[in-house]
Order: C-alpha cells, then structure tokens, then sequence
C-alpha cells in the first residue's frame, strides 16, 4: 500500500501497445485504458420519445414547478429581479409559493441518509431555536399546516405505511417527523426546469450545459450559500458532501436537474485519504494534479480563477475543475472565484451534453482539518458497468483515457464559445501552463 513517505508511482503510463495505465495520485487507485473498448458510444437517448404537452413542461415530475407542495417546505428560493438578475427569497410560507417563479429552489430531502433522528440519538441534537420559529410560522398558516400533512402522508405511503397507522398517528409522533423538515441536513438544490423551453419532445431535458451561464452561476451560488448553512446549523457537522447526479444510470431518481448536500458526521473516506497525502507534500494539488496535468497536456479550460483538465486514476473518464483562490472555503470565496468554477463547470456539461449521465462531485476542506485544501469540482461520466474484473483486481477500466478525453471536449468547448453558449475562457493549448497556479497554500499565496 503506498504511504505517504514511500516514492509516488508515475500517475500516467503508456504501454507499447497503446495501454494507458494510471493511479490516483490522492487515493492509489489503479485504472487502465485498453486501446479499442472506447469506441462505444457514451450518450443514452431517452426512450419512447414523444411530443411534449403543456403538462409535461411543469408536471413531469415532483420537481416541477406546478408541483411545490410536492416537496417539503422550502428552506430558500432564487427568483429573477426586474433587471434580470437573481434574488434569493428566504423561508416563504406554503400561501407565498405561487407568488413568484422560482428559477432555483432548495428544499429538504423526502428520504434523507442521515435523518434528524440519527443526529438526536447519536449526537444529541436539538432542532435550533430559528427552525422552531420557522416551524411554528410555517403550521400556523392553514396552507403550510395542509402541505406538510401532505407530505408526511405521501412519505408514509411510500415506506409502505397504511391510512390506518397514518390516521392513528398521535399529534406527537406527527410533529417528531415534522422537525426533518425544518431542521435535517440534507437539503436539494431544484433547478425550474425539466425540458428546455424550446424542447418539442421528451428527448430535450434541461441539464446543467442547457442553463445559460449566469443561471448556471446563480445555481452555483444557492448551493455554496447552502453549504455554509448547513455548517452553521449542526455543530456536530464534519463535512456537508454536495453532489450531482444526472440521469438515472448515474443514480438520479428523476431526471430533473437538482443538487444535493447532505451534511455528515465523518469526514469521509476521499478525504481522509486525500489528507494523508496532502500532509506528506502541502503542494500535492499543485504538482500531481494542476501541473502535471499541464506538463502531460490535458488541461481543458482556464480563466482567472479557475482551471480544468482531462484527470487521471478515475474509475470513470473525469473532467476537473480546481479553484486557484487561496481562500479554501467556497463559502468565504468572492463572488468572482464563485463564477470561475461556476463557468468553467458549465461549459464542460454544454460539452459533455445532455444525454451522458454523469456525477458532479464537490471536494473541499473540511470542516475540522486544518490543512489548505483547494475546492475542486470532477465530472464523471458514467459510461460504463464495473464488473467482474474490477471487483477482483481493484483495476478498472476507464474506457476513454485521458488525453482521448482532453481532445473531445476541447473541440467542442471551441464551438460552444465560437456560439457564446459558454463564458469567456482559455481553451486547450491556450491555457496558462505556469506552474503553482493554486494559491491554497499560504506560502504560494503569498508569493503571488
């Protein structure tokens, strides 16, 4: 096993025949590409297309915006201003929702991994005093009271309850499931739409890459601001995991755009391996990932606060995206340094396209760790089955290596910005290729 003082394997390898192995330079995973099993195609069409109806449009699933009360009450929304810009609205009542148009929306989970009662029994956590309030408003209004009843009903029936345990449920045990929905830690990020608005059939889903890019950039941002509640809200909060995942085959319930957060008492194991190595050598992220990316030639896109590469030792062909800030918390990130891993994510779901299903995953440091860690963001296209072979070996096969990988989304990030679909960036061999670029460790930072 490698450890942090035994010497660190070459992350990339070409073999004579065309074989490219590689290893994570942050976890060790192994993963080799075999020349010929990435000829496949990697887009999974909708099935049974047919023409959309008005209905499809806001009633496809229960995301959709003519279906608020289909989701517990919601924490936060971002509506358009009359300039066209965004504003967030907090804590609107039931009778409020269908006052403005939410573009995003951040709700609790219905089935949330780590409930309200995990954290009361294991930690001894109370709901806070401002979800008490919000709560008690919230039932107050006869609307708000009918929607969460509603909830909580739909919630019984699918874990299999019956009309009799829901009808014989005391006030009590009522009001215990309630507490998840104003004070849990898993919360979901719903974007308005489930086609386009120019979609004439069910092929044409709203993605991440279908958003303009300061929609994208308001998405982006309810999400950081979430982050930061969600560790404000739980002192026994470690780390708050967001992600991404679109499409089914990736492991979306609906295929309606939205993120989750779920916030969690553990670090996590990414990170903790990610900790060891970055103890061992500070500038870890620096020389094995932004720079050897440059010096192998993988970077994709850059702009001034952020940059993106084709990555390695990914189980799944893996675009990343790094901050260059020297500020490690995305919630304590200018505006600006928010936007430039906002536009560059984008623009790799425009090129990645709508019918890859994919995971968005966020890394950052947490909580409790004093050591810098940079925010960074992957995208994996789930393209492939894991199967026999890497259950037995722990080698998997990643069935587009990564400079295949670099040279398909260049060319269409060059496309998309010749369109003006994507923010303005550095493409390809146009990327600064100077070394030390991430500015998360303080003596770097310093220096800049």
């Amino acid at each position: 096993m490698l450890t942090p003082y035994s010497p660190a394997p070459e992350p990339l390898t070409r073999m004579a025949d065309g074989t490219v192995k590689q290893i994570s330079p942050f976890t060790g995973t192994q993963v080799w590409t075999v020349p010929g099993r990435g000829n496949r195609p990697i887009s999974q069409p909708v099935d049974k297309v047919r023409p959309l109806t008005d209905a499809d449009r806001t009633r496809a699933c229960a995301f959709c915006s003519r279906r608020y009360t289909d989701t517990p009450p919601e924490k936060s929304r971002v509506v358009r201003d009359p300039a066209g810009g965004f504003v967030q609205h907090d804590a609107l009542l039931a009778s409020q929702l269908d006052d403005t148009v939410a573009e995003f929306r951040r709700v609790p989970n219905l089935f949330e991994i780590l409930s309200y009662d995990y954290w009361h029994a294991n930690h001894g956590y109370e709901i806070p005093e401002a979800a008490r309030e919000r709560m008690g408003t919230y039932l107050a209004d006869p609307v708000g009271r009918e929607h969460v009843m509603g909830v909580l009903r739909a919630k019984l029936r699918a874990a299999g309850g019956t009309t009799t345990q829901w009808e014989t449920m005391g006030d009590a045990e009522r009001m215990r499931h309630m507490i998840g929905f104003f004070a849990g830690g898993h919360d979901v990020i719903i974007a308005r739409r489930h086609y386009t608005d120019d979609a004439v059939d069910t092929s044409g889903l709203a993605s991440s890459g279908t958003l303009s890019v300061e929609e994208h950039r308001a998405y982006t941002r309810l999400a950081v601001d979430s982050m930061r509640d969600l560790y404000a809200a739980n002192r026994w909060v470690r780390y708050v995991a967001v992600f991404q995942n679109w499409l089914r085959p990736a492991g979306a319930s609906f295929d309606h755009l939205h993120k989750q957060l779920v916030s969690i008492d553990e670090r996590g194991v990414s990170s903790e391996l990610e900790l060891t190595r970055v103890r061992a050598n500070p500038n870890l992220y620096n020389e094995m990932a932004v720079d050897y990316a440059a010096y192998r030639g993988l970077l994709v896109a850059s702009n001034e606060h952020a940059v993106a590469f084709a990555g390695f030792g990914h189980r799944y062909p893996t675009l990343e995206v790094y901050s260059t800030s020297p500020t490690t918390e995305p919630w304590l990130m200018g505006t600006q340094e928010v936007d430039a891993v906002s536009d560059l994510v984008h623009a790799l779901h425009a090129a990645t396209g709508v019918h890859v299903p994919c995971n968005e995953e966020w890394h950052h440091k947490p909580a409790d760790v004093d050591q810098p860690m940079p925010w960074h963001v992957t995208l994996k296209w789930r393209v492939s089955t894991l199967a026999g072979f890497e259950g037995g070996t722990k080698i998997y096969l990643n069935t587009i290596d990564p400079w295949r990988l670099r040279d398909r989304v260049v060319v269409r990030l060059e496309d998309l910005r010749a369109s003006g679909r994507i923010a303005p960036m550095d493409v390809g061999h146009e990327c600064p290729t100077s070394p030390n670029r991430l500015l998360y460790n303080p003596v770097l930072a310093a220096r800049a």
